[in-house]
């Protein structure tokens, strides 16, 4: 028994380990644009930001099928393909001799990731077969996709700063390998959960990839082009024609990438949106209070990335808690109270001004917000993938991954495009002063962080009123059919 424990732990470290790097790698490179700007003479910020938006393009845009792969294919071999991917690409990011490489050799990342992460969080599911094992995994999991990002700002300003920017690349190599023989060596082979590997819907495949890249293509374009753009028209209207002849097309398929049977199990579109607001809003607490301490306070990037640590670590707390909570109460009660107290954190954000301190304009934001996210990314997560049939199980964490990314990209979008409009607003009323300047820059930044607590408040109402959970309900686990739900009451709650 102590031997099979070990063994179970030792795979889950080797794909939290690669999840981790895969969460890493979106926001390590956020402390290294200032150096990659300048050494490539980016002066536009539209084209420096195809750094960061080259990774989530690809990475959101192809996790549908990376999930369905790991279902047809085997989630062992899927894995490994999309570790090789990456481990490849990083490695060519590091030594990009022009912007244009490091775009491709980022979106060919981004392609590995959205291989690697479905895989990995469906062999967690698959491998975890005890409820309380299970959850202490899932809490994990939860704790790694929120925490994973500051502690990536961390990372990415020693490496910078200390290194140079190259290595936010290469440190993924050694890692990568390592990764790669571990799990060759440890995690066993799956069997592809479908009858027939020739039946994987291609045409599905194509169009729900297509469709979601350019969905995501368009709203990272919205910063420097504007809503009203033809380059965003275009992309999003594309967008949304491509993923209705997708849905046409998956509703007489006979083997669809996408069966829509899975929204039938309850919860799983619901999760899915909460997870998506959840996501947009904590955009804002990365991309703007990176920007605001390193812009408005001067902060370098070392120690910008040290100014996040404790949100990892409040986040990995209150991950912990989530998923001992899910199991008394069940999803629904974190659900909401998480995106609650994050939105409660961001309105603290929103009362950022010039000359003040870390601790009395940041910190206190940086707990309170950390401690509603790593509630809402376990309940999420566990809400989105309960009782799915474990033959979908890499489907149902592709779909959960997919609005992550897709949210990230929204999120970054809409609230730069408000933080721009409330900036150039107070321009135009105050002057345009070098301190004026860095006041307005300021005001957009508090704009956002209130745009973000009402999509977070917003996250908070949907749990409530579309998440099902009858009074008395809890989580238990069923070998033979994964999560599923204890009735101690029949009287029916919101």
């Amino acid at each position: 028994m102590g031997g099979e424990k070990r063994r179970m732990n030792l795979i889950l470290a080797i794909v939290a380990i690669a999840q981790l790097m895969d969460i890493l790698d979106m926001a390590i490179v956020n402390v290294a644009l200032p150096s990659i700007s300048r050494q490539f003479q980016l002066v536009n910020p539209s084209a420096l930001q195809w750094v960061v938006s080259a990774y989530t393009l690809a990475y959101g845009g192809f996790l549908l099928l990376g999930g369905k792969a790991a279902d047809f294919i085997g989630r062992k071999r899927t894995f490994l393909a999309g570790s090789i991917v990456f481990v490849l690409a990083s490695f060519a990011t590091g030594i990009a001799q022009s912007a244009s490489m490091i775009n491709i050799a980022r979106a060919f990342q981004g392609l590995g990731a959205a291989f690697m992460s479905p895989a990995a969080l469906s062999i967690v599911l698959t491998t975890f077969t005890e409820k309380k094992e299970r959850n202490r995994a899932l809490g994990l999991w939860g704790a790694i996709g929120a925490g994973g990002a500051a502690v990536g700002l961390l990372i990415g300003g020693v490496l910078t700063q200390y290194l140079g920017w190259r290595w936010n690349f290469f440190i993924n190599v050694p890692i990568g390998l390592a990764i790669i023989l571990l799990a060759w060596r440890y995690i066993p082979g799956s069997k592809p959960e479908a009858n027939d590997r020739k039946r994987l819907d291609l045409p599905g495949a194509l169009l729900a990839t297509i469709g979601l890249v350019l969905l995501v293509f368009g709203l990272t374009g919205v910063p420097a082009y504007g809503w009203g753009s033809a380059r965003t028209l275009a992309s999003l209207i594309s967008g949304l024609v491509v993923l209705m002849t997708f849905v046409m097309v998956e509703s007489r398929a006979s083997e669809p990438l996408v069966p829509f049977r899975i929204f039938q199990v309850r919860n799983v579109g619901g999760a899915n949106l909460v997870n998506l607001l959840v996501v947009i809003g904590m955009s804002a607490v990365f991309f703007f209070l990176t920007l605001f301490l390193q812009n408005a306070m001067g902060l370098a990037p070392l120690a910008t990335g040290v100014r996040f640590l404790p949100m990892a670590g409040v986040i990995g707390i209150s991950a912990g808690l989530a998923s001992r909570l899910v199991m008394r109460t069940g999803y629904k009660l974190p659900m909401i109270a998480g995106p609650f107290i994050a939105a409660i954190g961001l309105l603290l954000f929103a009362q950022v001004r010039s000359g003040g301190t870390y601790w009395k304009m940041v910190a206190s934001g940086i707990f309170v917000a950390a401690f509603g996210i790593g509630l809402s990314y376990v309940s999420t997560m566990i809400a989105a993938t309960n009782e799915v049939p474990g033959k979908l199980s890499g489907l149902a964490s592709g779909l959960l991954n997919s609005t992550q990314q897709i949210g990230m990209a929204l999120g970054v979008a809409i609230l730069s495009t408000v933080a721009s409009s409330a900036a150039g607003s107070s321009l135009v009323l105050n002057g345009a002063s070098a301190r004026i300047a860095a006041e307005a820059q300021i005001a957009g930044y508090r704009e956002a962080f209130l745009v973000g607590a009402g999509v977070m408040a917003a996250a908070a109402i949907l749990a409530l009123a579309v998440i099902r959970q009858r009074k008395g309900e809890k989580v238990v686990f069923n070998p033979n059919a994964g999560f599923g739900i204890s009735r101690e009451e029949t009287d029916p709650s919101s």
